[in-house]
């Protein structure tokens, strides 16, 4: 563009020299103010043009800088975006994970309700010919509680078992022996009137009762010692007043306490404790 108005300007110029010896004075005189102003037009066109090329060049370099810009937002914005999809995924499915969890727990404990009721109907149908005042059994937490009182079980004061009362843990050995998935807790209880004769006080009598139930169970009805465990409670549980003969008949008893295993239950648990996931920033 700048040669271009160089040429057109000399171009005039030669014009007026060739034709300055042939026109009066005046006229050539007009002619070189008009050469001027047209050069200093020139000039000045010469120099906007080079002025708005830099002004486009300018814009040119802030366009291709704002592109950029653009280009790293919009990365940063998929970037982010990704990555909260990833995270709602995420949490979708631990969420279904824990639901899933929560059904499993649920199954296992309707299936171990279902197994504590089933097992306690099967010792009501085997001491079924034990009177209410010699034996119970209830449910309570989970468990079958099969309470036999010390007139089916010992004679005062002592520790041997009465042969009725082996004609029971007979008959609650069988069904021990053909429900391996049952743990077996002994529980011997005494009233509040201290002992006298061969036991030093009313701790020894209830643990030793306890322990001769389970030597019948495991040495005579072969039930599995790893199953049982025996304990003494003394005076400590009673379940009525201990100020009248009849409710500390009911105090001297023998519980023993039936329970499904858990183990399928307790693996679940553990196995969701040490599994909870760890929350990202």
């Amino acid at each position: 563009m700048q040669l271009k108005l160089l040429s057109v300007s000399a171009l005039l110029i030669a014009s007026v020299l060739s034709i300055s010896s042939c026109v009066p004075k005046r006229q050539l005189l007009s002619a070189q103010e008009t050469v001027k102003r047209l050069q200093s037009d020139s000039t000045q066109f010469a120099t906007r043009v080079s002025s708005l090329e830099q002004s486009v060049s300018q814009l040119e370099s802030n366009k291709s800088d704002l592109q950029k810009q653009l280009e790293a937002t919009r990365t940063e914005a998929t970037s982010r975006l990704q990555d909260a999809s990833s995270r709602l995924n995420m949490s979708q499915q631990q969420i279904a994970e824990q639901q899933r969890r929560l059904e499993q727990l649920q199954a296992l404990i309707d299936q171990q309700r279902k197994n504590t009721q089933e097992l306690r109907a099967k010792i009501n149908n085997a001491l079924t010919g034990f009177s209410s005042n010699e034996l119970t059994v209830s449910t309570k937490n989970g468990k079958v509680y099969v309470s036999l009182q010390e007139n089916l079980l010992f004679p005062s004061g002592s520790a041997v078992v009465n042969p009725k009362g082996k004609q029971a843990l007979s008959k609650l050995a069988d069904v021990l022996n053909a429900n391996n998935d049952i743990n077996v807790e002994i529980e011997g209880h005494t009233d509040s009137i201290p002992i006298r004769g061969k036991f030093k006080d009313n701790w020894d009598l209830s643990v030793a009762r306890s322990t001769a139930i389970v030597r019948i169970l495991t040495e005579t009805y072969k039930v599995d010692p790893t199953r049982v465990t025996a304990s003494g409670r003394s005076r400590w549980e009673p379940v009525e007043s201990n100020a009248t003969a009849e409710g500390r008949a009911k105090n001297r008893r023998t519980e023993i306490i039936l329970e499904p295993k858990l183990d399928q239950l307790m693996q679940l648990i553990q196995s969701d404790s040490t599994a909870q996931p760890t929350s990202s920033q």
